[in-house]
């Protein structure tokens, strides 16, 4: 049985995380400034990440808690642009996911996950795409703020890589989370509505699937993967959203039914991932 530390195990995404690696028998520990939900099937500490010394501790062990880490899925941030002012979402976020990578280095923990975004594929596509579906084989584009730290982030990891070889640390660009309780609205959704990110989502249970898979491959280096739903949250034929709002886009494949148009092969190819769970 592994300790893992989830940070930002209080959120929407990582309560999903938290329960889903409960139940494949790990030990989980929430690290968070938010207090856990009732019930919560994990050890909990509050944790300010932006303060190096608590995050050294957390990844060593927290006294009346537990002693030792094998695992790290950092989520914990503040979640998007406009929340806060940029230049506080940026030094929060970053500075969070330094000490993070920092302290997992130091304490010799080899499996590190993280949430990066979609956001780096160039949200809110103003600039259409360079292709669709998009994936991860174009250079980031962030467009705030928060994306360009997410950016910074993906190439801190790229470099404690490169510095320890033996290092694992994945980045997953989360698209929209949703829980169950969130697909009652798609059915009002318009295509202008929701276009910012070519329609798509990412259920919480299929995205905490992702995490554990994520800790368990063999990978080893820094690898960026988009994590959605395999469908859009739209009734209409994602051919036709294409073809009505993105005319001039490269289209590189056939695109079939309801398919997401944030690309998701590379997910399933490496990591043996396969979403089940939509809003249909």
């Amino acid at each position: 049985m592994q300790t893992v530390v989830v940070t930002g195990g209080s959120g929407k995404l990582g309560r999903a995380v938290v329960e889903h690696l409960a139940e494949h028998g790990y030990t989980v520990v929430n690290a968070d400034v938010a207090p856990p939900p009732p019930d919560q099937p994990a050890l909990f500490t509050r944790v300010d990440l932006t303060d190096l010394g608590q995050v050294v501790e957390m990844l060593h062990g927290v006294d009346d808690r537990y002693r030792g880490v094998d695992a790290v899925v950092h989520l914990a941030a503040i979640p998007a642009p406009g929340l806060r002012p940029s230049g506080a979402t940026f030094a929060n976020n970053v500075v969070a996911t330094h000490h993070v990578f920092l302290a997992a280095r130091q304490a010799g923990i080899r499996d590190v996950v993280w949430a990066s975004s979609e956001t780096v594929l160039g949200l809110p596509f103003e600039t259409p795409p360079p292709y669709v579906p998009v994936d991860e084989e174009y250079a980031v584009r962030p467009e705030s703020t928060y994306s360009l730290g997410k950016a910074v982030e993906e190439e801190m990891a790229r470099h404690f890589a490169r510095w320890d070889p033996e290092l694992k640390i994945l980045g997953l660009r989360f698209s929209n989370v949703m829980v169950e309780e969130d697909y009652a609205q798609f059915a009002s959704f318009t295509p202008e509505q929701r276009g910012w990110n070519l329609w798509s989502y990412i259920d919480a249970v299929d995205g905490a699937e992702a995490v554990r898979l994520a800790l368990e491959s063999d990978l080893r280096g820094f690898e960026a993967f988009v994590i959605a739903s395999p469908d859009t949250v739209l009734a209409t034929p994602t051919a036709e959203l294409v073809a009505t709002h993105l005319p001039d886009v490269p289209v590189r494949r056939e695109l079939v039914g309801h398919e997401t148009l944030l690309g998701i092969d590379k997910a399933r190819r490496l990591l043996g991932w396969n979403p089940q769970r939509t809003w249909r």
